[in-house]
């Protein structure tokens, strides 16, 4: 196996990580990567298949498990209870557990308050160049993960503030300012959500917490720990994801000049695949061997990590033609933007339903929306998202 450097922080690859994939790609299919001091797979189906492969899985073999630092004994009191990091039966029976309570009607029901908040939100546009992330991409989420759950919308900016935390700590750059202010991030969450779920237990509504307090299976129902993980993580992860593809999107249309007849009815569904396919939100996700396996010639023993990275399994010339180039209108093929196997995002349909909702309302309501400014990627490997999208909106009334 071939060794490559390439550091997730050197300014470089935080604005363009394409150039590095393709680099290691034409050399090999899986390298040790020698920053993260793992093998790393740029292929679509090889990313697919340990997606898929109960041999590899998320939770670190126990007997390897280390020590939790003191300082972050709140975030993995937190982390500990996460379907997002376990395996096995505690995994199935959470993501059964929750998928009881996040349906699909739950979310298609969310779109009327998704279309007005979209209007709100750009009727209060100052008539100035703006950063479109604070004014736009990072509210819809946020404010419909807060209605979803069922809490006050005056609650998001503080859920923005905790999730930005929490979130640095998946992040190439954290430092141990990063790790306090995670930590305590957790402990606040945390506080304000037990005292939340213990409202919903004697007034229920109709809302996400009422639903995942409700919800069981052959008995079994949800702890409070559990509960309140699973909160967190249905903003954090859900937040996170949707800003960046939602901000990467508008990026990628604007600068790419692209006929937004695409943004039609008839074509969204594809728009926004591609927008997901081609600047995905998250880059790498890695999983532990569970045994001795053999794949592309090297073999992984029991507890050794190897990277997955989506951003290069979405521009694999093997699976789509001419992958560097964004086509709206490309036939739909599975990308891996939204994981795999049974970690596969419980949100995407969320997700995929703000964007489809989000970017033609912004369009038609911004008709001469333009960069005022060269976009800029935030330093956030593992994530893949803007720390700036300045434009000039020049708003119409609504139709």
């Amino acid at each position: 196996m071939i060794t490559l450097h390439q550091s997730p922080t050197d300014p470089a690859f935080v604005q363009n990580p394409y150039s590095f994939y393709e680099q290691a790609r034409t050399q090999t299919k899986l390298f040790h990567w020698q920053d993260y001091d793992m093998p790393a797979v740029l292929s679509h189906a090889m990313v697919n298949m340990i997606f898929k492969d109960r041999r590899f899985g998320r939770e670190v073999p126990p007997e390897l498990a280390k020590p939790i630092p003191q300082h972050l004994e709140p975030f993995y009191a937190v982390e500990n209870h996460s379907m997002l990091e376990l395996e096995g039966p505690r995994h199935k029976r959470l993501r059964s557990l929750v998928l009881r309570a996040f349906t699909s009607r739950a979310i298609t029901d969310l779109r009327p308050g998704i279309e007005t908040l979209c209007h709100s939100l750009i009727d209060a546009f100052p008539d100035q160049p703006h950063n479109l992330l604070a004014t736009y991409c990072d509210q819809v989420p946020v404010i419909t993960i807060a209605r979803l759950l069922g809490v006050p919308d005056d609650m998001a900016p503080q859920f923005l503030r905790w999730s930005h935390a929490m979130v640095a700590m998946y992040m190439a750059s954290r430092t141990r300012a990063d790790e306090d202010a995670a930590a305590a991030a957790a402990s606040e969450f945390s506080t304000f959500l037990t005292d939340y779920i213990n409202t919903r237990r004697k007034t229920p509504r109709d809302d996400l917490i009422t639903r995942l307090i409700e919800a069981e299976e052959e008995g079994e129902k949800l702890s409070t720990p559990e509960l309140i993980t699973t909160c967190i993580l249905v903003l954090n992860a859900g937040h996170e994801a949707t800003v960046h593809s939602l901000g990467n999107g508008v990026k990628t249309l604007l600068e790419q000049g692209s006929d937004l007849s695409c943004l039609l009815p008839n074509a969204i569904d594809t728009t926004v695949e591609e927008i997901l396919r081609y600047d995905p939100p998250l880059h790498m996700f890695t999983r532990y061997a569970y045994e001795d396996i053999e794949v592309a010639g090297h073999t992984f023993r029991r507890g050794d990590q190897v990277a997955l990275l989506l951003g290069a399994a979405n521009r694999d010339p093997g699976v789509w033609d001419e992958p560097d180039q964004f086509r709206p209108n490309r036939p739909i093929v599975t990308n891996t933007s939204f994981g795999g196997g049974i970690h596969f995002c419980v949100g995407a349909p969320l997700a995929r339903l703000e964007m489809q909702i989000a970017l033609p309302i912004l369009f038609d309501r911004c008709p001469n929306l333009r960069l005022t400014q060269p976009p800029a990627y935030a330093n956030t490997y593992h994530f893949h998202g803007l720390s700036r999208l300045e434009v000039f909106s020049d708003t119409s009334p609504r139709g």
